[in-house]
């Protein structure tokens, strides 16, 4: 898998070269947007960050005036994709939109190609996401309690899908194999998308995802769902208990996503891409479709450049002991 992942992430590198393209022209910057913009997800189609991306692209296309079309650039974690935003030419036409994983990855890759302090300009963060863990719907066991003694009873034939080494859904599960103190069997994949839909078909038991994939599921009884990763319960799923209160004392993770732009994009540009993520966020579709999957839209502070790079770096100095702690690396 780090082969592959390697081999991908060369390729990325070389189709869109080492350097970056010389800066937008003021009669360019002027101009902009007068083409599509592309958001770019380094995910797969159908996970999380992708489902959010998708709702967003409309409401941003109309206040830019032009449509904003989602490519998702999937592999290592993430880290193609960023990449490939990190060396695309800064004239505003290509954006990440990127979630928790950006400040996981120094810690993950000892040989990293991008910098997430200092290869980025930053528009502002997007979306905090709760989690839940979920089991296939077949599983015997219907609460945590029972979850943890199958899995004892079990611990060789169990198995934890996510989606990647330093995807958020791989955090989770790291950080509830610790609470639990077994060491399930992991089953990595190219996003949570195609991990969901192996749960739902039976081929693994396991999965910790974001509730901007599962609440649907959850609602129509396609999967179980043994708790949720915040502290306190969600208004959509109200008779979901969190892990904390079932035992898992501090068990907390939120998904925070975040929109960047490369090192060097106009300010003018960036505040016209700005514009359009506040525009998203105020629109009322999008606002109610955050609110049935339970995701919280940031404080107008937050939605900034300083409140995003603020937030990463305090993230970084989150996970990073963590991470060093667990003794993974993806190099």
């Amino acid at each position: 898998m780090k082969r592959f992942a390697k081999a991908l992430l060369l390729t990325a590198l070389a189709a869109v070269g080492m350097a970056h393209a010389q800066a937008p022209t003021a009669a360019q910057v002027s101009a902009y947007p007068d083409k599509a913009v592309t958001l770019v997800i380094p995910f797969a189609v159908g996970g999380p960050t992708d489902v959010v991306a998708r709702m967003m692209a409309i409401p941003m296309g109309k206040s830019l005036g032009q449509s904003v079309i989602v490519e998702n650039a999937v592999g290592a974690g993430g880290t193609i994709g960023s990449t490939k935003v990190a060396r695309a030419a800064p004239n505003g036409y290509t954006v990440l939109l990127h979630h928790m994983g950006m400040s996981t990855a120094p810690a993950l890759y000892n040989k990293l190609n991008f910098d997430p302090l200092a290869d980025f300009e930053y528009i502002g963060q997007v979306l905090d996401v709760p989690m839940t863990l979920l089991a296939r719907k077949d599983l015997p066991a219907n609460n945590l309690q029972e979850l943890i003694a199958y899995i004892k009873a079990n611990e060789q034939k169990v198995s934890l899908a996510d989606a990647g080494l330093g995807a958020v859904s791989n955090l989770c599960g790291l950080m509830f194999k610790s609470a639990i103190g077994v060491n399930i069997n992991t089953i990595p994949y190219k996003g949570t998308g195609p991990a969901m839909n192996d749960l739902l078909g039976g081929q693994v038991d396991i999965l910790c995802d974001q509730t901007t994939q599962t609440v649907p599921m959850i609602k129509d009884g396609r999967v179980k769902v043994f708790g949720v990763t915040t502290l306190k319960r969600l208004a959509a799923l109200p008779n979901v208990p969190t892990l904390d209160e079932q035992g898992l004392k501090g068990f907390e993770v939120k998904v925070w996503h975040g929109m960047y732009a490369p090192k060097g994009t106009p300010a003018p540009i960036l505040k016209k891409l700005n514009t359009a993520l506040r525009a998203a966020m105020a629109d009322p579709v999008v606002k109610q479709r955050m609110a049935d999957l339970s995701s919280d839209i940031p404080a107008p502070d937050k939605m900034t450049a300083e409140g995003l790079k603020d937030h990463l770096k305090l993230e970084i100095n989150k996970w990073g002991p963590i991470i060093r702690k667990a003794g993974v690396s993806a190099d």
